[in-house]
C-alpha cells in the first residue's frame, strides 16, 4: 500500500518525505488557505514546490464544475510536472471530464466518493485513482471501511485497473484497517502516519535496553 499525506503544509511534507516511506501527495486550495496560501499563482506555485519536493504522485484539485471549466483548468494543471495527477469531483461533468482526460493522457484522482456505484463510474470512465472519503462516512453512522472492501472486490472481479485511494484518514488505526481491507493507498495527516510509530511495548523494551547499555558502558 502506498502512502500520500494529506496536506498543503510544506514541512510536514518534508518530514513525512525524510521518513522514506511517502509516496506522494494529496492537497487542494482548502488545505493550501489553511497554511496561507492564497491567489491562483501562489496555488500553482505552491503545487510546483510541493512537485519539487517530493518524486510521486501530487494530486491537484480543479475547482471547476462544468465540464469545460474543469477540462481547462485541468489541462493548465497537468502541464506544471508529470507527477501532477488531476483530481475530479465525483459530479455528472467530472465523470465526463475524466473520461476526457483518460483520453488525452492526463491522469485523474476521481474525488468525493461515498458509494460503490460512484467508485464504479469512476473507473469506467478510466480515473487512475478513486478516493473514498472514509472519515466522512463514519460521521455519517456508517463504516467507512466497509466501502474500501466493496470497492476492493468489484474491481478485483471486474478486472478494473484504478487504484483505490482511502483519504479521510482520521487515525492510524484508519491506516491500518484500510491496508487489510484492500486500500492501494492511503492519503493521511502527518499525525496518524508518526503514530503508526508508537506502541507502549517499544518504548519499554527501547528504556529496559538502554539502561542495560549503561551498565556495561
Amino acid at each position: 500500500m502506498k502512502f500520500f499525506i494529506d496536506t498543503a503544509d510544506l514541512e510536514q511534507i518534508k518530514e513525512a518525505n525524510d521518513l522514506g516511506i511517502l509516496d506522494g501527495v494529496t492537497t487542494n486550495p482548502s488545505l493550501m488557505a489553511k497554511v496561507g496560501v492564497k491567489g491562483h499563482e501562489a496555488v500553482i506555485q505552491h503545487y510546483k514546490t510541493i512537485c519539487d519536493i517530493v518524486d510521486g504522485d501530487i494530486s491537484a484539485e480543479v475547482v471547476s464544475t462544468d465540464f469545460k471549466g474543469i477540462v481547462e483548468e485541468g489541462k493548465k494543471l497537468a502541464a506544471l510536472h508529470k507527477n501532477i495527477v488531476v483530481k475530479v469531483p465525483m459530479i455528472k461533468d467530472g465523470v465526463k471530464a475524466i473520461k476526457w482526460f483518460t483520453d488525452n493522457g492526463i491522469r485523474t484522482n476521481c474525488t468525493l466518493v461515498f458509494s460503490a456505484g460512484q467508485a464504479i463510474l469512476a473507473a469506467k470512465a478510466g480515473a487512475a485513482y478513486v478516493s473514498p472519503f472514509i472519515g466522512r462516512i463514519d460521521d455519517s453512522g456508517w463504516e467507512g471501511i466497509n466501502l474500501i472492501s466493496q470497492i476492493a472486490e468489484i474491481y478485483a472481479v471486474q478486472g478494473f485497473e484504478t487504484e483505490i485511494l482511502a483519504a479521510s484518514i482520521r487515525s492510524s488505526n484508519h491506516i491500518i484497517q484500510c491496508a487489510e481491507a484492500g486500500a492501494d493507498v492511503v492519503t493521511s495527516p502527518l499525525e496518524p502516519i508518526l503514530g503508526l510509530l508508537k506502541h507502549p511495548l517499544t518504548d519499554i523494551g527501547l528504556a529496559k535496553f538502554l539502561e542495560d547499555a549503561k551498565k556495561f558502558a
